[in-house]
């Protein structure tokens, strides 16, 4: 059976990008990246993709006059590689309600935090300004607004005593790590369907057990 067609969107050094180079590069999965697009000619994931064989692109936003302007270029790009699904990798561009819209439950972010709790930037900070015990990543199809639409795969992390930004940051890129493959898998399986605004996944074994934090006393 032919493999999904997935085209990656990256602004910087792309290492949810590698994870999902990683993925595909295991027998029998379902996707394969055949583009991955930087607005940055400076991305190191443009190496990253190279250096594993996939076609790279460069389209800097800022020769465009319009972001409308630019996202038809991106739309463009995709569409000529016969891209079946696009994958937001740290692609720090808004894209236009009309190129979310011409991609509709074809386009898919990871976001570092547990939706909808924390969408935008500095997450981390402000999961620790607001003293949560639990956070995370969420993988979900996008949508016009911000960080917002069905969301696919969640990972969530402890918040430890002694967690600054950088340190919780690293823990849950680690959780992305397996989140968007598995995310990506599920979709080139052909087992995920949007209901609404709901996302349903056939045959999804739910995660078991509880994660406390902190710990109950033994």
């Amino acid at each position: 059976m032919a493999r999904l067609r997935v085209g990656v969107l990256i602004s910087g050094r792309g290492s949810n990008l590698q994870a999902l180079i990683d993925a595909a590069a295991g027998a029998g999965f379902p996707a394969e990246i055949v583009l991955t697009i930087s607005n940055r000619r400076d991305a190191q994931g443009l190496e990253r993709a190279a250096k594993a064989g996939i076609a790279t692109q460069v389209i800097e936003h800022g020769k465009f006059a319009s972001r409308e302007a630019f996202d038809a270029a991106l739309d463009q790009a995709l569409r000529a590689s016969r891209v079946e699904l696009v994958c937001n990798a740290g692609f720090m561009r808004i894209l236009s309600a009309g190129f979310v819209e011409a991609w509709r439950d074809r386009l898919v972010n990871i976001h570092p935090s547990l939706l909808p709790a924390f969408p935008g930037l500095h997450t981390h900070e402000r999961a620790l300004e607001a003293g949560v015990r639990l956070h995370g990543c969420t993988v979900h199809f996008v949508r016009s607004k911000v960080d917002d639409g069905p969301i696919i795969v969640q990972a969530a992390v402890p918040v430890l005593a002694g967690d600054d930004a950088e340190k919780l940051a690293e823990r849950v890129l680690a959780a992305e790590h397996r989140a968007y493959p598995l995310a990506l898998a599920l979709i080139a399986a052909g087992r995920v369907r949007v209901e609404g605004e709901r996302v349903v996944i056939r045959g999804a074994v739910p995660a078991t057990g509880m994660l406390l934090n902190p710990k109950a006393e033994s």
